[in-house]
């Protein structure tokens, strides 16, 4: 009984701490300058001195939903595509100059958009935005049914890989096809299917590319160390003179 007592004397004397909140989170104020190129291309700066270090990212408003029930897989090809050497850059080029200057790129492909990314020291800043451009603006000066056909067996056999050779590797695209209708623009995987890969025609890809992969109907960011005027003006040297395009129409349908 003693020890009971003693108990409830204790827990009476524990001193009550009041809550206090938790403080709200920081707000996040990354401050940016945005412009537009006559072509249409959409600019944004943002200037950051923390390491010497700049990233220009591209963004095309093109994915596998823009693709065609019989012609899939054509976005994703293009990231490989527009590694292949362009205008005033032979193939194997673009890796070995950005490599010489201490920078890397990759690419990705969704549904709805595509992105190419390039890391390098900001004192590259020019050798990127030229690379750059010159696969936006002269990529077909270089693609031949030969370039095609090379990277159509690199898609072919990275779907192999990937997908159909891996366990459990068909169950998202199998997904897919259950959750969209057919001739739903999701209906497909971003990969494409093997039997379009195959008939996929050089002119195919020449038409694709003609109608996405043009200033008018992408993004260019460029974030890092370097400074706001000196990155527009480089911007506009390098991209200007690249034509806009056609205007890509919104998508609509009813499925």
């Amino acid at each position: 009984m003693k020890a009971a007592a003693a108990l409830v004397v204790l827990a009476c004397a524990t001193p009550v701490v009041a809550q206090t909140p938790p403080a709200s989170p920081k707000k996040i104020d990354v401050a940016y300058t945005q412009f537009s190129l006559p072509n249409g291309l959409h600019v944004i700066l943002h200037e950051d001195h923390s390491v010497p270090i700049v990233t220009v990212n591209t963004w095309f408003r093109v994915g596998s939903a823009r693709e065609k029930p019989g012609r899939t897989g054509f976005a994703h090809l293009f990231e490989h595509l527009m590694f292949m050497g362009s205008g005033h850059v032979k193939p194997g080029e673009f890796d070995e100059w950005l490599e010489a200057a201490g920078g890397e790129n990759n690419a990705s492909t969704g549904n709805d958009r595509t992105n190419y990314y390039i890391n390098v020291p900001s004192n590259a800043l020019d050798l990127a935005l030229f690379l750059e451009s010159d696969r936006m603006g002269y990529l077909l000066d270089t693609m031949t049914p030969k370039t095609v056909d090379a990277q159509r067996d690199v898609v072919k056999n990275e779907r192999r890989q990937s997908y159909e050779n891996r366990p459990y590797g068909m169950a998202d695209p199998t997904i897919d096809e259950m959750l969209y209708p057919e001739g739903h623009p999701y209906h497909w995987p971003v990969i494409g299917y093997m039997p379009d890969l195959t008939a996929a025609s050089h002119q195919d890809v020449v038409d694709f590319f003609k109608k996405y992969y043009a200033p008018g109907n992408a993004s260019l960011v460029v974030a890092g160390d370097f400074e706001t005027a000196t990155a527009k003006t480089l911007v506009e040297k390098w991209f200007g003179d690249v034509k806009r395009g056609a205007n890509v129409e919104p998508m609509t349908g009813q499925w």
